[in-house]
């Protein structure tokens, strides 16, 4: 018997979030992710003959990718099955084949929980493919059995790394010594791969068969101190790590401090002399403040969005999109010479790395000097879990009804409220230049707290006694330290 697809996605809790579906690994059964493969192809990919599949290292994946597969073929399509592969990876390649793709990730979110994204053959799907996905009828097997995966094409592993090694050369990172935080990340070996063809010595550290949720956008205070650890005892001249999935860069100095990813964004788009800059509303404004673009366009926070700030503003230059957790998305072809490095327009983690090391470089930089060019701004970011989605809006809601009790309840000394912006939660900015943003995740049970001023040290008070002011009075949760950089 059929069913629209929301009703089967609303039954098994397993929503689209800010950037594709995600759930539970319970919620996300055989015939869910059977489900959402059949409206994908019905609607989205309903003129491909064929579609890529990969997937990350979660436990859970290989299971999720194996019933997507079987919805491919059971629908007479071929199925492309790239394994283990960066999500950017999969995306470039689904480009260079015109084809459709479905990458099995979670992301950063913990190894309980996993999630799908769909691509189309240009990019991202967007809100209306959403949609669409969700107005689609499916008719699921009363019986299903998915088979074991077929074997891996390595050919989008070899695309992506020559995506890089093509255009910055052999030679681009000789004599620099760089450090692979790799612990679960699908990128690991990758990032290897690349690194090692630029010339780079490659120290490996951290590598783990156990799932890590690495959240770049909220750094977990065992990975500063890890990091930092790592800086006494091995000489490096950077440390680099990714989210599980790897589109979501974590880059530190020499000194193991990471690097914020809204600051990584602006210099990666300042090496790459961008025209446009797309950025969420909660990234730094430094962006502005630097002086280095002809625009700044500001969205909701999530790619979908970046993405489509990006298309609005398609023939005006070079578009580069970045979002604070680091993740980069190039709008354009970039020509040098004779090579180009081709758009992707998804989020990604290794050019915005190699972008940074090649700055350095060729600035006779370190790593920790580059920020010391951009205006003194400060962000902090960190988030309360396992917070139902309701209890957070309600939250927000009621600040957004009141405003002296909302800048009591986020930023008390920090003077007057003199901008109050919606786009996406409750961000206001005070008298004292100082900002602090309060929002919902989009893709886990969390509420998220960004801070902003022109001292480190503050940024993070602001953003850790605003989520620490909420936790004791409505929450009753416990919040970890937050992280703040330049």
């Amino acid at each position: 018997m059929s069913q629209p697809m929301r009703h089967l996605a609303a039954a098994q809790s397993v929503p689209f979030g800010t950037s594709g579906l995600r759930g539970l690994v319970t919620d996300l059964t055989d015939r869910v992710c059977y489900a959402y493969t059949q409206a994908f192809l019905s609607t989205v990919a309903a003129d491909s003959s064929s579609v890529v599949v990969g997937h990350d290292l979660r436990p859970s994946s290989p299971r999720i990718a194996a019933a997507c597969i079987q919805a491919i073929r059971d629908a007479g399509r071929d199925a492309v099955f790239v394994g283990a592969v960066p999500t950017p990876a999969l995306a470039y390649y689904c480009a260079l084949r015109h084809s459709p793709g479905i990458v099995v990730t979670g992301s950063h979110i913990p190894f309980d929980r996993n999630g799908i994204k769909f691509y189309r053959a240009d990019g991202e799907i967007d809100k209306a493919d959403e949609q669409a996905i969700l107005d689609a009828e499916v008719a699921v097997p009363d019986t299903l059995s998915p088979a074991a995966l077929p074997a891996v094409d390595t050919t989008a592993l070899d695309a992506y790394i020559a995506r890089y090694t093509g255009f910055f050369g052999q030679g681009a990172l000789a004599g620099l010594r760089i450090a692979l935080y790799e612990h679960s990340s699908v990128a690991r070996d990758v990032l290897r791969s690349v690194l090692e063809c630029l010339g780079a010595e490659v120290l490996s550290l951290g590598r783990t068969d156990t799932f890590v949720p690495i959240d770049t956008e909220a750094v977990r205070a065992e990975d500063v101190a890890q990091a930092r650890a790592w800086a006494n005892v091995h000489r490096f001249d950077a440390i680099l790590s990714t989210d599980g999935d790897a589109d979501r860069p974590l880059i530190g100095d020499e000194t193991g401090t990471w690097l914020r990813g809204d600051v990584v964004g602006i210099l990666c788009a300042q090496y790459l002399k961008a025209d446009v800059v797309v950025t969420p509303v909660s990234s730094n404004t430094a962006v502005e403040k630097c002086n280095s673009f002809r625009q700044v366009v500001r969205t909701r926070i999530g790619s979908p969005y970046v993405i489509g700030g990006m298309e609005a503003h398609r023939g005006t230059g070079l578009i580069v999109g970045y979002e604070a957790n680091g993740g980069f998305l190039l709008g354009g072809d970039i020509e040098s010479g004779s090579l180009t490095l081709k758009a992707l327009p998804t989020r990604d983690s290794v050019l915005p790395m190699l972008a940074l090391l090649a700055m350095a470089r060729d600035k006779g930089y370190r790593l920790s000097q580059l920020g010391q060019t951009l205006p003194r701004r400060f962000t902090a970011s960190n988030r309360i879990q396992n917070i139902p989605l309701n209890v957070s809006r309600t939250l927000i809601d009621t600040l957004e009804k009141d405003i002296e009790n909302a800048a009591a309840t986020m930023a008390p000394n920090s003077g007057d409220v003199t901008g109050r912006d919606t786009t996406d939660g409750l961000r206001l900015t005070f008298s004292s230049d100082e900002i602090v943003h309060l929002r919902p995740s989009g893709n886990a049970p969390e509420l998220r707290c960004y801070a902003e001023a022109d001292d480190e040290e503050r940024a993070g008070g602001l953003c850790n006694a605003c989520l620490q002011r909420i936790s004791e009075k409505t929450l009753g949760a416990q919040i970890d330290d937050p992280v703040a950089h330049h």
